[in-house]
C-alpha cells in the first residue's frame, strides 16, 4: 500500500511552536490538508506546500459536526487510497479536542496503510503555561463543558477544573457555533452545586498569532452569564476548598513505613 497519512500538530502560535519533524512532513507530502481555520495561519502553511486543501469548507451553521467530521476524513482517506503521502495539519496537538485526525488514523490502518501521529503544543500546554498553573499540585479534571452537562460526574472542588468550548455549551445538535445566555444559564447553575456564585473563574484563550495577547480574564462564576465568548474559550476553576487528608490510608501507609523500618533493623 503506496499512501500513507501523517496528522501533525502546528501547535498554537503561528510560527512558533511547530516542531521540526511536523513541518519535514508538511514539506515533504504530496497533498496537505489543513484544519486550522485562521486565514493567515494556513496562507503559512501554504508557504511551506503548494498543495494545501481546506477543511473549513465542511463546516457549515446548523449542520451536524458529525457530518463535517465525516467528510473530513473521506477527503483525507481518498487521497491515501490514491497512492499519495497525505499530511493532516491541525491545530495544537492533532489528538487533543480533534476527531478527524484519531478517525482518519484508525481508518487507514484498518485498510492496510501507514497512518500516524506527530504531537504538537496544545491548548492546554499553553494554558498551563500562562496562567503558572501545575497540575500536579492540586490535581487537573478537564472536560468539554457540554459533556459536563450531558452526564452525571462528580466535580472535586479541591482541584483545578477545566472546561473547554465554553461558547458552545450545551449543544446537543452538534451544529452550533454559539449557544444562547439560557444554555449558559443551565452551566452555571450545574456548577453551584458545587461552587459559590461568587467564585473566582478564569476565561481563556491562547493567542494564535504573535501580534495577539492570550486572554486571561477573571471574572465570578455569576458574571460569566454575561461574558464575551467564541468557540475558543476555556473555563479554569481554581480549587474552591482544600485537599483534605484521607487519614485511613495515611494510618496503614506510616504502619507499613513502621514494619519496613523494623525489618531493616
Amino acid at each position: 500500500m503506496s499512501g500513507n497519512l501523517v496528522c501533525v500538530g502546528i501547535g498554537m502560535t503561528l510560527g512558533a511552536h511547530i516542531c521540526p519533524i511536523a513541518k519535514s512532513y508538511i514539506q515533504e507530502a504530496d497533498v496537505v490538508f489543513s484544519g486550522v481555520s485562521n486565514g493567515i495561519v494556513e496562507l503559512w502553511i501554504k508557504e511551506m506546500h503548494n498543495d494545501v486543501r481546506s477543511l473549513q469548507q465542511y463546516y457549515s451553521e446548523g449542520k451536524p459536526r458529525t457530518i463535517t467530521y465525516k467528510e473530513m476524513v473521506d477527503a483525507m482517506l481518498s487521497e491515501v487510497r490514491a497512492g499519495k503521502k497525505v499530511v493532516g495539519a491541525f491545530y495544537g496537538h492533532p489528538g487533543v479536542f480533534a476527531y478527524a485526525p484519531h478517525k482518519s488514523i484508525e481508518l487507514a490502518k484498518a485498510e492496510g496503510f501507514e497512518a500516524k501521529m506527530i504531537p504538537g503544543i496544545s491548548a492546554e500546554d499553553c494554558l498551563f503555561a500562562d496562567l503558572g498553573i501545575d497540575p500536579g499540585k492540586y490535581g487537573c479534571a478537564q472536560y468539554e463543558a457540554s459533556q459536563l452537562m450531558f452526564y452525571q460526574r462528580t466535580i472535586d472542588t479541591s482541584a483545578y477544573l477545566i472546561l473547554w468550548q465554553v461558547g458552545i455549551a450545551g449543544d446537543q445538535s452538534l451544529g452550533k457555533f454559539s449557544t444562547t445566555k439560557a444554555y449558559r444559564q443551565v452551566l452555571i447553575d450545574l456548577l453551584a452545586e458545587d461552587y459559590p456564585m461568587e467564585h473566582q473563574v478564569i476565561l481563556y484563550e491562547a493567542a494564535v498569532l504573535p501580534i495577539e495577547n492570550t486572554r486571561i480574564e477573571k471574572i465570578s462564576l455569576a458574571d460569566f452569564l454575561n461574558a464575551e465568548l467564541s468557540q475558543h474559550t476555556t473555563m479554569v476553576i481554581p480549587p474552591a476548598k482544600k485537599m483534605q487528608s484521607n487519614n485511613a490510608i495515611l494510618k496503614r501507609l506510616a504502619e507499613l513505613d513502621s514494619t519496613l523500618t523494623e525489618q531493616g533493623n
